[in-house]
Protein backbone atom coordinates (compact mmCIF):
# COMPACT_ATOMS: atom_id res chain seq x y z
CA UNK A 1 0.00 0.00 0.00
CA UNK A 2 1.33 3.46 -0.50
CA UNK A 3 1.73 5.93 1.83
CA UNK A 4 -0.03 8.80 2.47
CA UNK A 5 2.42 11.56 1.42
CA UNK A 6 3.67 9.57 -1.85
CA UNK A 7 0.33 9.44 -2.75
CA UNK A 8 -0.59 13.16 -2.13
CA UNK A 9 2.51 14.89 -1.59
CA UNK A 10 3.97 15.35 -4.96
CA UNK A 11 0.49 16.48 -6.22
CA UNK A 12 -0.19 18.76 -2.71
CA UNK A 13 2.97 20.18 -1.93
CA UNK A 14 4.93 20.11 -5.29
CA UNK A 15 7.98 22.57 -4.61
CA UNK A 16 7.21 22.78 -0.56
CA UNK A 17 7.87 18.87 -0.29
CA UNK A 18 10.61 18.53 -2.54
CA UNK A 19 11.90 21.28 -0.30
CA UNK A 20 10.94 20.16 2.81
CA UNK A 21 12.15 15.85 2.04
CA UNK A 22 15.68 17.22 1.14
CA UNK A 23 15.88 19.55 4.38
CA UNK A 24 14.83 16.16 6.51
CA UNK A 25 16.94 13.86 4.48
CA UNK A 26 19.84 16.32 5.46
CA UNK A 27 18.49 16.85 9.15
CA UNK A 28 19.47 14.49 12.00
CA UNK A 29 16.66 15.40 14.62
CA UNK A 30 13.75 13.29 14.39
CA UNK A 31 11.08 15.77 15.04
CA UNK A 32 10.79 18.15 11.95
CA UNK A 33 8.23 20.99 11.90
CA UNK A 34 5.71 21.39 9.28
CA UNK A 35 7.15 23.84 6.30
CA UNK A 36 3.67 24.18 4.54
CA UNK A 37 0.80 24.64 6.97
CA UNK A 38 -1.31 22.64 4.58
CA UNK A 39 1.12 19.87 6.30
CA UNK A 40 -0.31 19.86 9.19
CA UNK A 41 -3.24 17.96 7.78
CA UNK A 42 -1.42 14.72 7.36
CA UNK A 43 0.46 12.54 9.21
CA UNK A 44 3.59 11.78 8.69
CA UNK A 45 5.05 9.09 6.37
CA UNK A 46 5.38 5.91 8.47
CA UNK A 47 6.79 2.11 7.00
CA UNK A 48 4.28 0.28 5.71
CA UNK A 49 6.53 -3.29 5.65
CA UNK A 50 3.32 -5.88 6.00
CA UNK A 51 5.14 -8.00 8.54
CA UNK A 52 4.54 -5.13 11.80
CA UNK A 53 1.55 -5.14 13.32
CA UNK A 54 -0.55 -1.50 12.99
CA UNK A 55 -0.39 1.05 15.46
CA UNK A 56 -2.01 1.62 18.53
CA UNK A 57 -3.70 4.47 18.60
CA UNK A 58 -5.22 5.07 22.57
CA UNK A 59 -8.45 5.80 23.76
CA UNK A 60 -10.99 8.82 24.00
CA UNK A 61 -11.27 10.60 26.64
CA UNK A 62 -13.32 9.88 30.10
CA UNK A 63 -15.79 12.57 31.23
CA UNK A 64 -14.42 11.85 34.49
CA UNK A 65 -10.95 12.43 33.21
CA UNK A 66 -12.38 15.73 31.59
CA UNK A 67 -13.70 17.24 34.85
CA UNK A 68 -10.52 17.15 36.54
CA UNK A 69 -9.20 19.25 34.06
CA UNK A 70 -9.60 23.46 34.15
CA UNK A 71 -11.81 25.64 31.43
CA UNK A 72 -8.80 26.38 29.95
CA UNK A 73 -7.03 23.11 29.33
CA UNK A 74 -10.60 21.58 28.23
CA UNK A 75 -10.18 24.49 25.69
CA UNK A 76 -6.87 23.71 24.23
CA UNK A 77 -7.67 19.82 24.09
CA UNK A 78 -10.78 21.05 22.13
CA UNK A 79 -8.70 22.52 19.68
CA UNK A 80 -5.87 19.92 19.48
CA UNK A 81 -9.13 17.50 19.00
CA UNK A 82 -10.80 19.45 16.44
CA UNK A 83 -7.05 19.72 14.96
CA UNK A 84 -6.35 15.60 15.21
CA UNK A 85 -10.13 15.50 13.15
CA UNK A 86 -9.70 17.49 10.61
CA UNK A 87 -5.88 15.70 9.59
CA UNK A 88 -8.21 12.53 9.74
CA UNK A 89 -10.99 13.23 7.92
CA UNK A 90 -8.64 15.17 5.55
CA UNK A 91 -6.81 12.08 5.11
CA UNK A 92 -9.85 9.63 4.41
CA UNK A 93 -10.56 11.62 2.03
CA UNK A 94 -7.86 11.66 0.05
CA UNK A 95 -6.97 8.42 0.21
CA UNK A 96 -10.53 7.66 -0.67
CA UNK A 97 -9.80 9.44 -3.69
CA UNK A 98 -6.67 7.47 -5.10
CA UNK A 99 -9.30 4.41 -4.25
CA UNK A 100 -6.87 3.50 -1.15
CA UNK A 101 -8.08 2.23 2.45
CA UNK A 102 -7.97 4.28 5.12
CA UNK A 103 -6.17 2.89 8.20
CA UNK A 104 -7.74 2.64 11.54
CA UNK A 105 -10.81 4.59 10.69
CA UNK A 106 -11.68 4.11 14.68
CA UNK A 107 -9.81 7.06 15.53
CA UNK A 108 -11.99 9.52 13.99
CA UNK A 109 -14.91 8.08 16.36
CA UNK A 110 -12.52 8.03 19.32
CA UNK A 111 -11.94 12.04 18.72
CA UNK A 112 -15.84 12.56 17.91
CA UNK A 113 -16.41 11.10 21.48
CA UNK A 114 -14.06 12.85 23.02
CA UNK A 115 -15.11 16.01 21.82
CA UNK A 116 -18.85 15.28 22.40
CA UNK A 117 -17.64 14.30 26.28
CA UNK A 118 -15.89 17.57 26.49
CA UNK A 119 -18.85 19.41 25.85
CA UNK A 120 -21.27 17.67 28.27
CA UNK A 121 -18.73 18.52 31.08
CA UNK A 122 -18.76 21.95 29.53
CA UNK A 123 -22.63 22.06 29.87
CA UNK A 124 -22.08 20.82 33.10
CA UNK A 125 -19.97 23.57 34.69
CA UNK A 126 -22.03 26.22 33.22
CA UNK A 127 -25.57 24.52 34.65
CA UNK A 128 -24.14 24.35 38.04
CA UNK A 129 -22.96 28.52 37.71
CA UNK A 130 -24.79 29.89 40.73
CA UNK A 131 -24.78 33.29 38.70
CA UNK A 132 -27.26 33.50 35.37
CA UNK A 133 -25.49 35.71 33.30
CA UNK A 134 -22.04 33.90 33.49
CA UNK A 135 -23.86 30.77 33.48
CA UNK A 136 -25.30 31.98 29.55
CA UNK A 137 -22.12 33.69 28.37
CA UNK A 138 -20.68 30.26 29.25
CA UNK A 139 -23.97 28.36 27.47
CA UNK A 140 -23.46 30.17 24.54
CA UNK A 141 -19.35 29.90 24.25
CA UNK A 142 -20.20 26.04 24.44
CA UNK A 143 -22.76 26.39 21.71
CA UNK A 144 -20.15 27.73 19.57
CA UNK A 145 -17.96 25.13 19.48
Amino acid sequence: MLSLSRALGRRLFSSAAAASESAAAASTSAVRKAQNPLEEFFEVERSTEEDKPPPHYGRSWKASELRLKSWDDLQKLWYVLLKEKNMLMTQRQMLYAENLRFPNPERISKVKKSMCRIKHVLTERAIAEPDPRRSAEMKRMINTL
